[in-house]
Formats: C-alpha cells, structure tokens, sequence
C-alpha cells in the first residue's frame, strides 16, 4: 500500500494506492490520522485501491468520527461514493 499526501487550505487529499487489509490497515490509519490537525475537508481517493477489508473500513469510520466529532449511523449517511 501507498499513501501519498496533500494539505492545502484546511484540506487534506490522501491518496492511496494497493491493498488495504488487516496488515496494512494500521499503516493506512497512521498514515492519516496524525495530519487532521486543523482540516476542515478530507478527500481520500480510491481509485488505485484494489481490494479494502473491514478492517480497512473501520479505519474509514474511526477517521470520519474524528471528522464528524459525533456519533455516525451507517457507511451510506458519511461517505460521498463516486464511481469513475
């Protein structure tokens, strides 16, 4: 897995490339959650990513949570999908 990084204006584009799994999950979450520091807006960019796990998933919603500060109710209600 590849994470590559960009902070501009209150917002931070992650993007990442590969495997997100049960073994690169943790790197994922580290990888991002030390830069939401003052971030206002986050974007990851999936469109290199071949294969996400629950674990990965949970990454997404402890991150979202961070975002939100408050409690969230399902994937559907936080994520913006777009497909290419």
């Amino acid at each position: 897995m590849d994470i590559k990084k960009k902070k501009q204006s209150g917002t931070l584009t992650v993007t990442v490339s590969g495997r997100i799994d049960t073994v690169t999950a943790p790197q994922f979450q580290d990888g991002v959650k030390p830069d939401l520091e003052g971030v206002s807006n986050l974007v990851i960019d999936f469109a290199d990513v071949k294969y996400i796990s629950s674990a990965g998933l949970r990454v997404l919603l402890s991150l979202q949570k961070i975002m939100n500060k408050f409690e969230v109710t399902g994937f559907s209600d936080i994520l913006t999908i777009e497909t290419a």
